[in-house]
């Protein structure tokens, strides 16, 4: 195995270890997990260990550092002096040799990891600040190249002789990286579901078709049926032809620019015909997933480890006074039903028009058994 390869290890008083190797061997970065919740009101600390071979350091120092970056660009693009990636935030800590400032005491997380690595290891903490985005990634295109545009955060472990000076060449060869995600669950306390309906009045109709649609809850998790119930008082003289079910994701983008950009990741169509004088009320499920949007550009997924399956991206939770810039892509979701009106009589289409009630939908995975508010 390359020196350099990311590997993670089954460890006897861990469930899995994290490492990253430089690939003159020097160093190593060890981590106990790469997801790092975010409760809102505070974030788990990034908490790993660094082993140093000393021999060959040739005077220079032992860096980790923690970046929190927002890409809005191809990779490829930056060889030719045109920069698309943006730091978010940033810090450095020195490893070694070790400082006299005062350090944190270890977590249980790093005296397993000291355990393994023995004395050449030496342990390293960040705290995030509560108002850094989470890892997004945006879905790339079929044919597009490279690492793809969104928030990501990575720790590197590094051998320089200062901490960040612009003007010394750090060599690949005396760095070790690793990408970690910062992500959220859903709380623990839910409010009700939305509910919301429209009246539409057409040409040529005395009475109007009401639609009513509302959901039990406000979130629901990942891969769970969402189930919508749809009321239609059809009062004009229309033919509702079907019911149109659809999800849209509306990815916000406020880092850089305004822009905001929705794609729908689900569309059913039922065919319940409501005529005239008719009523209808039925419960529609449905159940949006990337599997069947894997070729949509652009689409907010969950921030992507390597190799590592993701799914769409969580619904953005916004804490109170929060800054919205700072948290450089917001995600949100929209329920849509429709009921779709078909035209009659001589005026044809001209008479006919969907009739479309709209409610918001949190997206979000529910939190693990063992993770601590």
């Amino acid at each position: 195995m390359d020196a350099d390869t990311d590997t993670s290890c089954q460890s006897n008083s861990m469930a899995k270890v994290y490492k990253k190797s430089s690939r003159n061997g020097l160093i190593a970065l060890y981590l106990g997990k790469r997801d790092f919740v975010d409760h809102v009101d505070n974030v788990d600390v990034v908490d790993g260990v660094i082993k140093i071979d000393p021999s060959d350091l040739a005077g220079r120092s032992v860096w980790v550092s923690l970046t929190c970056a927002f890409r809005y660009g191809r990779e490829d693009l930056d060889v030719i002096g045109l920069s698309f990636r943006k730091d978010i935030w940033f810090k450095h800590l020195q490893v070694y040799p070790p400082t006299s400032e005062p350090k944190p005491d270890n977590t249980h997380v790093q005296n397993a990891l000291l355990r393994k690595t023995g004395d050449d290891g030496h342990p390293f903490i960040f705290v995030l600040p509560t108002n850094l985005p989470c890892s997004v990634t945006l879905q790339p295109g079929p044919g597009d190249a490279g690492k793809a545009c969104g928030v990501d955060f990575e720790v590197k472990a590094y051998i320089a002789i200062e901490a960040d000076n612009p003007d010394e060449q750090i060599d690949k060869k005396d760095t070790a990286r690793l990408v970690i995600r910062k992500i959220q669950f859903a709380p623990d306390k839910l409010g009700a579901g939305p509910k919301a309906n429209i009246n539409k009045q057409f040409i040529m109709s005395e009475k109007p078709i009401q639609l009513e649609a509302s959901t039990e809850k406000e979130l629901y998790y990942h891969g769970d049926p969402i189930p919508i119930s749809v009321k239609i008082n059809n009062e004009s003289n229309k033919v509702v032809k079907k019911v149109k079910i659809s999800i849209e994701q509306t990815t916000d983008v406020v880092l850089y620019s305004a822009d905001k950009y929705t794609k729908v990741v689900l569309c059913e169509e039922f065919g319940d015909q409501v005529d005239p004088a008719s009523t209808l009320e039925k419960e529609y499920r449905v159940t949006p997933l990337l599997a069947n949007n894997i070729e949509k550009r652009g689409l907010a997924l969950d921030g992507k480890l390597k190799d590592e399956d993701t799914n769409l991206a969580s619904s953005t939770i916004i804490r109170a006074g929060m800054d919205k810039e700072i948290l450089g892509i917001l995600v949100s979701y929209t329920i849509k039903a429709t009921a779709v009106v078909s035209g009659g009589g001589i005026l044809g289409s001209l008479t006919s028009s969907d009739v479309t009630v709209e409610i918001p939908l949190v997206l979000m995975y529910p939190k693990p058994a063992d993770v601590i508010s």
